[in-house]
């Protein structure tokens, strides 16, 4: 779905041109994809636009800090700001979107104090109260200015909005005129020049964080929304979530938001159930109270070959591997994408990975050989429809390892979403890392963190000064991965655990390259060599 930006409209006089901004949000998709599924289930009719807004169970859900999928409010710093705020009103939500940013952010604690304590408000004069009290004193948006002026000054509102471009855009020479405008509106109704003079400071300060308040109040309903649906509707908002993920652009970023959302499932309680070939769809679907794992989301799964799929099952219930070999059209279900399906469990049904690992290949011969004879009109096994002939009569082969099976399911669905190997390691983990990695953001750059993951990855380097042995390892939980450099001197002393599937913890500190966060190492332990008590 598409909004236009009324805030992005504006009269471009240098060239008489009409500007407008179409904002692309997928997460209106996402509600208007929540609400279907809630209609189909249960046949209710939502107007999201109706939504009553004082509903305890979402501001109880944002305060929580519970917000994945919420709009605007995902990052790990509004989700603090979420929690220490505890925002009950639609105009909290406003102004946290407004904070936010890079400088408005100096004005969090006296937003914070003013909310949590009333007596600590302070205004430089009673007619400020109307005004300011929305925002516990802080001023937080560029309208505050032109009522300020307007209602201390006698500015007209088409006035005052020539004053808050001048203290917005720090423009001197017009700022001068203004001041000299407003001490003259200001004395004429009665305020003193020291008083004047104290607000026209007051707004001079923060004019320039000045938030367009329509701009955040739109977004703010966009995220109200959002967290409405995910409180009262929890199955079909995280459906909607995780198929508008899917729908995103392909690489390590999708892959992250949707482990980033299949660990919220399972936070709430959710289980989203594996891939089946008899079950799943294109996408995710609701399957009772879980969510059943769309088989776009394998990886050489693609369109032509799910359709393929799904038009042979529309004839009933693949029966056997055998069966289902049978049935599909082997051009479009190529070699690639039955070892995808199998490695991403979605035969288990049919026997273990190694198993049907084994025997595809000649299956796939024998079957094919089958086709061509039926074409030729030859007398074959397969020609028979009965299911005696389409069961799988293959030797049963010994499963691989935990750690291979882990491996697979991360090559061909880039996460986990069967069991995770960190839960024995949850105690530990719990009590001393600060992040999960899928929780990191542009706010913690330069800050310390403490995370566990598994190794998945790791490069050996040669330092250019004195030819010293570092690395750089890849870093995964079940909310996304991340890249951590280790320098050569801590490298030589924990290299020999350094492993590939190796369960780690380690402290750094978080940096940004090229629009990229990483991790730069100081120290880490080995979780699978401590005793730890639980």
């Amino acid at each position: 779905m598409y909004c236009l930006d009324l805030n992005a409209v504006s009269n471009q006089k240098a060239i008489g041109l009409l500007k407008v901004d179409f904002l692309g949000l997928r997460n209106l998709t996402i509600i208007e994809r929540a609400l279907e599924y809630v209609k189909t289930l249960s046949g209710k009719k939502i107007d999201i636009h109706q939504a009553p807004l004082d509903d305890k169970k979402t501001y109880d859900l944002i305060s929580s800090g519970n917000t994945v999928g919420i709009f605007q409010l995902e990052s790990g710093g509004m989700k603090r700001l979420a929690k220490d705020l505890k925002p009950n009103k639609i105009s909290d939500i406003s102004a946290m979107v407004a904070l936010y940013r890079p400088g408005p952010m100096d004005l969090i604690p006296a937003f914070l104090e003013g909310k949590l304590n009333a007596k600590k408000i302070k205004y430089l004069h009673p007619d400020l109260v109307s005004i300011l009290s929305e925002t516990y004193g802080v001023l937080v948006y560029q309208e505050q200015v032109m009522e300020i002026a307007h209602k201390l000054a006698g500015y007209k509102m088409s006035e005052a909005d020539n004053l808050r471009m001048a203290m917005g855009k720090k423009k001197k020479e017009l700022m001068e005129k203004e001041k000299e405008k407003f001490f003259g509106g200001a004395l004429k109704k009665g305020y003193k020049r020291s008083m004047i003079e104290a607000i026209w400071n007051f707004m001079e300060k923060f004019a320039a964080y000045g938030f367009n308040k329509p701009h955040s109040a739109s977004y703010a309903l966009i995220a109200y929304w959002t967290a409405y649906i995910k409180a009262n509707y929890p199955v079909e908002f995280m459906t909607a979530l995780l198929s508008a993920e899917l729908q995103g652009v392909a690489g390590p970023q999708r892959e992250i938001k949707m482990s980033q959302a299949i660990e919220e499932c399972r936070r709430m309680n959710i289980t989203v159930l594996p891939p089946d070939i008899n079950k799943s769809n294109h996408s995710f679907a609701i399957e009772g109270d879980a969510i059943r794992f769309g088989l776009s989301a394998i990886k050489n799964v693609g369109g032509a070959a799910i359709e393929s799929i799904i038009t042979a099952r529309a004839d009933g219930p693949f029966r056997s591997f055998k069966d289902f070999l049978s049935r599909i059209d082997l051009r479009r279900v190529n070699k690639k994408t039955v070892e995808s399906l199998i490695k991403a469990r979605a035969f288990s049904q049919f026997g273990n990975i190694a198993t049907l690992l084994t025997h595809y290949p000649n299956l796939v011969s024998d079957i094919q050989k089958a086709k061509i004879k039926q074409e030729k009109g030859q007398f074959d096994l397969f020609e028979s429809s009965s299911s005696s002939s389409m069961k799988d009569s293959f030797s049963t082969v010994e499963e691989f390892s935990e750690d291979e099976l882990f491996a697979m399911e991360r090559e061909v669905i880039g996460f986990l979403i069967g069991k995770n190997p960190l839960l024995k390691y949850v105690p530990i983990i719990s009590k001393k890392s600060t992040h999960k990695i899928g929780d990191i953001g542009i706010d913690d750059v330069d800050k310390p963190v403490i995370i566990a993951g598994i190794v998945s990855g790791k490069k050996a380097l040669k330092t250019r000064k004195d030819n010293s042995e570092m690395a750089i390892i890849q870093l995964f939980d079940e909310t996304g991965s991340i890249e951590v450099v280790v320098f050569p001197k801590l490298f030589a002393k924990i290299k020999h655990f350094l492993a590939i599937n190796r369960v780690i913890m380690l402290k750094g500190k978080v940096n940004e390259r090229e629009g990229r966060l990483g991790v730069i190492m100081e120290n880490a332990v080995d979780l699978e060599a401590v005793n730890y008590k639980s």
